[in-house]
């Protein structure tokens, strides 16, 4: 809704989307949870891993070098996190 306000409006998009306009503001100011934070944390930590041998490594060797970091972390959120920066090319620019 955000990326649209300048073409429609706000009241506009809440009615189709049935969303009220307060929960919307609501959700604007809302900071991101712990979950996302760790997440936005290991996004950055896997686009370093995966940056160093060329961008060849995947999930189950990022996994492995985030584990031998210290950091416990299931192999299905890191192939998670990894498939999210893939559909975000901003996020991530090794695939």
């Amino acid at each position: 809704m955000k990326a649209n306000q300048a073409k429609y409006p706000v009241a506009l998009m809440c009615s189709l989307l049935f969303v009220s306009r307060s929960g919307y503001y609501a959700w604007l100011r809302r900071s991101l949870s712990r979950r996302a934070t760790q997440d936005r944390r290991l996004k950055g930590l896997i686009r370093e891993i995966h940056a160093n041998p060329k961008g060849t490594y995947g999930a189950p060797r990022v996994h492995a070098e985030l584990v031998d970091m210290g950091i416990e972390i299931g192999r299905k959120r890191v192939a998670r996190l990894m498939v999210e920066m893939r559909a975000a090319p901003s996020d991530f620019s090794g695939v």
